[in-house]
């Protein structure tokens, strides 16, 4: 009899473990999937297909680190804000979209280590009055995508190297920006040279200025103190650099000039 109450003792606490989710893929948001909210608008990082799905750096690397996990990648696109609040929210396992590092992120989010460097750029009119990055400060509007390390350089206090809030405009994305820089809304758009160099190519016009605005780190984010997350993620990435498997996916959409 005491032999058969240990073994149906056993037995419950097997059950009850597997109730509450104890499988191998337990830290994601939905069993068997790795979560990524990214803004799809966002070339050559993250953008739609032409078949509806979704492509660039960041899907192909989280597709990648997926694999590894051995999970299915779903994409969640949404706003750059959006994206970073799902993450913070546990809406989704990972974020990704030329995400830099800060001290005012960090303090809600955890960041796996770098897989790529981004350059912010000033795209204007051609022919714009706003030759070099001193300029701006004589700009009426700047435009910049919400949420982003852009907008708080640029909508800092003139003490601290910004323009002040009065002078930038935030938008839901980078396209929009760009419509509203050709719509002559604002005289300028800071963004990330990448996405810049897309946009120009697509809107005759437009022109990046030489200088470069700012030089930042790219990570990916997930729920500050989600260390299996984090640990089982950054491994994945550490892997997938060291073998140069990162680096094959920024060539194919970053070609040398």
């Amino acid at each position: 009899m005491k032999k058969f109450l240990t073994l149906a003792l056993a037995l419950a606490l097997v059950l009850s473990l597997a109730a509450c989710g104890g499988g191998e893929d337990s830290y994601t948001v939905e069993a068997g999937k790795l979560h990524m909210s990214t803004n799809a608008q966002f070339p050559p990082y993250e953008m739609v297909a032409d078949d509806g799905g979704f492509e660039g750096i960041d899907v192909e690397v989280a597709g990648l680190i997926a694999q590894k996990l051995g999970l299915e990648l779903v994409v969640d696109d949404m706003g750059f804000t959006a994206a970073l609040e799902a993450v913070q929210n546990g809406k989704s396992d990972i974020a990704m979209g030329a995400i830099t590092v800060n001290e005012e992120r960090k303090a809600s989010m955890d960041f796996t280590d770098t897989y790529a460097t981004g350059i912010q750029v000033v795209i204007v009119p051609e022919g714009s009055p706003i030759a070099s990055i001193d300029d701006l400060a004589s700009a009426d509007l700047i435009g910049t995508q919400e949420g982003t390390t852009g907008y708080a350089y640029c909508s800092d206090t003139p003490e601290n190297g910004g323009y002040g809030e009065e002078h930038v405009v935030a938008y839901e994305s980078g396209a929009v920006a760009i419509q509203a820089l050709l719509n002559g809304q604002v005289d300028c758009v800071v963004i990330d040279d990448q996405p810049a160099q897309e946009y120009v190519k697509a809107n005759p016009g437009l022109t990046i200025l030489d200088t470069e605005f700012a030089v930042e780190d790219y990570a990916i984010a997930v729920a500050k103190g989600n260390t299996v997350m984090l640990e089982k993620v950054n491994q994945a990435l550490s892997e997938l650099i060291a073998d140069g498997s990162v680096q094959k996916v920024i060539d194919k959409y970053i070609t040398a000039d």
